[in-house]
């Protein structure tokens, strides 16, 4: 009974992490709808593409700590109604500025829901195996939700107005809310921190001025007022590194650093997201603005991506079964570098087939990293600190992915203007102008544009792929040389 209701408990667990990964995706399609309604600028879409992700990534941490002070089962509900009120506010939006600040709230939420989810399933399943199963499962949800984002968000597109995309989370967070009490356990840690208050002001300044500088740096032509928030930026990151390295009971744990799988890992997930959401950006605005699909068609066309991860997550253990798990770890992610080449050829008559093939031979080869390297990472720590290890995976899973979104969104955008000449900022804004402009000059411009936007896309499997292959390299040359009691490995890599 125990079991079956654990697992039951796990289902309900996979709401918040559809809906959470469905959020950070679903945008990429409905983006340009939206922002020709709102009147969006470009940096008012990167923010609003972007803001989500970022509070994500910047509060996981902070609710992960508020967890274990109130109750891991209490902050999911918190967070799941905070969710779904959200959501409605986001829907019926009628400025950029509005867009952005809901769906910056909205990343609050979801990092309410984030931490607990994976926290709650080292609680429920106390069994090895079993817990590598439920991780295995929760990990496939999660990318599962990334690809039906688009897939959905496109179908939506299809017979309602961009909102709709927001709304819906409602019915989903309801059924959490309701069979959450019942069918979860409470969970609070007796050896649980204070909330380092001012660590978390500063953890989000550091990000925010960072990313704005990143941002800024693609748009203005005196790159001043960028750079400076750049360097403060960093100047509080450092502030907020030697704060946590101070204090008893850290926001952020830096010791766990000392372990190299676990380092590695972190890393990993953190550029592993980073290329696979600069791509995902890239090829979601080619299959539409460069192919002319329609968003559903674009939608369909795209989820090979999102479901090539989770084949590939699903049949990680299998792999950890027979070799290494750093080895099966490194191996993928050389595949996805490969995948990502396949995007640099892209052209001609026979674009498609090759986007299609790179995206899903990128997307699998990193199911590995994200089932096993989820796995190592909670079990290279001591049970009592797996809570604050989960929720540095959570981070960097979210950080890497909309840190994807500004740095490889703005070298596209580089490129894109620099084959432009200048006369154009966005591919976007060139369909806008060709349809105001006489039927020559308007074909001329879209060609040209075109052109340029598929140049960046080329620029960015090329990233991707020196992305992928340094973290191979790095996964295997921090593989652990022993293996020690107070840094145990997962059952899958003890074979």
């Amino acid at each position: 009974m125990r079991v079956n209701r654990a697992w039951l408990g796990l289902v309900v667990l996979m709401l918040p992490t559809l809906l959470v990964a469905m959020d950070m995706t679903a945008l990429l399609l409905a983006l340009p709808q939206l922002s020709a309604d709102l009147g969006a600028t470009n940096v008012e879409q990167l923010w609003i593409s972007d803001s989500y992700g970022f509070m994500v990534a910047g509060m996981v941490i902070t609710m992960g700590t508020l967890g274990d002070r109130i109750g891991r089962r209490r902050l999911l509900m918190i967070g799941a109604a905070a969710f779904a009120v959200l959501s409605v506010v986001a829907a019926f939006a009628v400025s950029p500025l509005m867009l952005i600040v809901a769906r910056a709230l909205l990343g609050i939420a979801g990092a309410t829901l984030a931490p607990s989810t994976l926290a709650l399933i080292t609680n429920m399943f106390r069994d090895g195996r079993q817990r590598g199963q439920a991780i295995a499962v929760w990990a496939t949800c999660q990318f599962t939700g990334g690809a039906l984002g688009p897939v959905l968000a496109g179908f939506l597109l299809q017979h309602f107005w961009w909102g709709s995309v927001f709304l819906v989370a409602v019915p989903a967070m309801a059924l959490l809310l309701l069979a959450g009490p019942v069918l979860l356990p409470e969970f609070r840690s007796d050896r649980a921190g204070r909330l380092d208050l001012a660590g978390v002001g500063l953890s989000l300044v550091a990000v925010l001025l960072m990313v704005y500088g990143i941002k800024q740096l693609a748009v203005e032509s005196v790159p001043v007022v960028p750079a400076v928030a750049l360097v403060v930026g960093a100047a509080i990151g450092a502030l907020f590194v030697r704060r946590q390295l101070r204090l008893e009971t850290p926001l952020l744990d830096l010791r766990l650093f000392r372990n190299r799988p676990f380092t590695a890992v972190i890393v990993a997930l953190v550029f592993a997201g980073i290329a696979m959401a600069g791509t995902g950006l890239l090829v979601t605005q080619y299959l539409q603005s460069v192919l002319g699909f329609s968003p559903v068609a674009s939608a369909v066309l795209f989820a090979p991506m999102g479901l090539g991860v989770a084949v590939g997550t699903m049949t990680a253990p299998a792999l950890a079964r027979r070799m290494k798990q750093t080895t099966a770890i490194a191996g993928g992610l050389v595949g996805s570098a490969l995948g990502s080449l396949l995007l640099v050829v892209v052209g001609g008559t026979g674009a498609l087939p090759l986007v299609m093939i790179g995206i899903t031979v990128l997307a699998l080869g990193t199911g590995p990293l994200f089932a096993l390297g989820t796995g190592l990472i909670v079990g290279s720590v001591p049970p009592e600190r797996a809570g604050s290890a989960a929720s540095m995976s959570e981070t960097g899973n979210y950080f890497g992915g909309s840190l994807g979104f500004a740095v490889l969104g703005v070298v596209a955008a580089v490129v894109y203007r620099g084959r432009m000449d200048g006369t154009s900022d966005s591919l976007a804004g060139a369909v806008a102008a060709s349809r105001r402009l006489p039927a020559d000059q308007g074909a001329e411009l879209l060609h040209a544009a075109r052109d340029a936007f598929t140049a960046s896309l080329h620029v960015t499997g090329v990233v991707a792929a020196v992305i992928f292959v340094g973290l191979a390299v790095l996964v295997l040359a921090m593989r652990p040389a022993t293996r020690t009691a107070s840094a145990p490995l997962p059952e899958a890599a003890r074979s």
